[in-house]
């Protein structure tokens, strides 16, 4: 049940040279694993960068602060202690709470009234009910440490940008953009959920300020950026920074790879060879979320299909019930409080 102590254990057993964490969760344990244990914040800041800036990685607001004052374009953001800073705020906007990711702990909301409502629900610390479902039901193993280390809820709210959602994966070293890979959202689960087909884009601003912020953090390792590219100007304005593996990671580029081929290469001072079947078309459908969840949409058609075809029993898995949804535990609470079907995919519009 410590999920922290297992994570050092596996840590010390594995004699691991560099640990890639896939889960926000996991990022925040490691970054109170290096506060605690001594002998393993050498191997903590080779996996993701100096300890430094680990605060300004896990708040959001701080996050964009640093970003705008390299120059970055960000929405305007600002912190919300109480309901009565949200009464200065004027026009649509988006709450985000601290520590939360996958589009959870995100409201857009479009007034006063909204935003106050919004706050109210992410200000509130979640009760013990939750932390058990998310323990049991769920099978979190992260859940009971979450509850036990969690500080005061930490709420920004961001200005509305009206566009289209991008992402951006990069493999660092030493403060340096190995490689990276830039999308641009065309389809996604909900207005705040993740993305289910993307499109390959080329985007110097986005470039620019994946270099830039990567410098200034001196990150190791993979991380994600997300941007809204604006409707009207095709500006890039970044909203969050993700400090782990994205779903871009694996996506084989022309000329450059994938970035764990990348990131590896440079570990092992090799050259990079050239790619393995690189992809060519612009837009991918991303497996299985896109085929689960939208198997009318057009694009599906049109764009490269992210399948691991060359590994049938994790393709059948992945086609699967999640492995939580499958035992009783989850049965038996679904089968009293039936789960909420995922709202209507959004396909953006240019």
């Amino acid at each position: 049940m410590d999920s922290a102590r297992s994570l050092k254990n596996a840590i010390e057993r594995s004699k691991a040279d560099v640990i890639v964490p896939c889960d926000d969760g996991v990022v925040w344990q490691l970054h109170w694993l290096h506060d605690r244990f001594p002998e393993l914040r050498e191997i903590i800041e080779e996996s993701l960068g100096p300890s430094a800036m680990y605060g300004v990685i896990r708040s959001r607001g701080e996050l964009l602060r640093t970003a705008a004052a390299l120059g970055i374009r960000t929405p305007e953001t600002v912190d919300i202690q109480s309901k009565n800073d949200l009464a200065r705020w004027k026009g649509a906007g988006v709450l985000k709470l601290d520590g939360s990711w996958g589009g959870t702990g995100v409201e857009i909301v479009g007034s006063a009234a909204e935003a106050a409502e919004a706050y109210d629900r992410l200000s509130k610390p979640k009760g013990p009910s939750f932390t058990w479902k998310r323990f049991l039901v769920n099978r979190d193993p992260l859940a009971l440490w979450s509850r036990k280390n969690a500080g005061p809820p930490r709420v920004t709210l961001q200005e509305f940008i009206a566009g289209r959602p991008a992402n951006a994966m990069m493999a660092c070293w030493k403060g340096e953009v190995l490689a990276m890979v830039a999308v641009e959202v065309l389809n996604s689960q909900g207005a705040t959920g993740s993305a289910t087909v993307v499109q390959i884009i080329r985007n110097e601003e986005i470039t620019q300020a994946a270099c830039k912020l990567a410098q200034k953090l001196q990150l190791n390792g993979f991380h994600g950026l997300d941007f809204m590219l604006e409707r009207e100007t095709k500006h890039a304005y970044l909203i969050e920074l993700n400090p782990r593996c994205t779903q871009l990671g694996h996506l084989r580029l022309p000329e450059q790879g994938d970035l764990a081929g990348a990131f590896t290469s440079k570990l092992k001072n090799e050259e990079r060879s050239d790619p393995d079947a690189p992809i060519t078309r612009e837009a991918i459908a991303l497996f299985p979320q896109a085929f689960l969840l939208s198997p009318r949409n057009p694009y599906l058609e049109l764009g490269y299909h992210d399948v691991p075809w060359e590994e049938p029993d994790l393709l059948r898995e992945l086609l699967r019930e999640s492995w939580p949804n499958r035992q009783w535990p989850a049965r038996l609470y679904h089968f009293f409080r039936p789960p909420k079907l995922p709202k209507d995919l959004q396909i953006q519009a240019d």
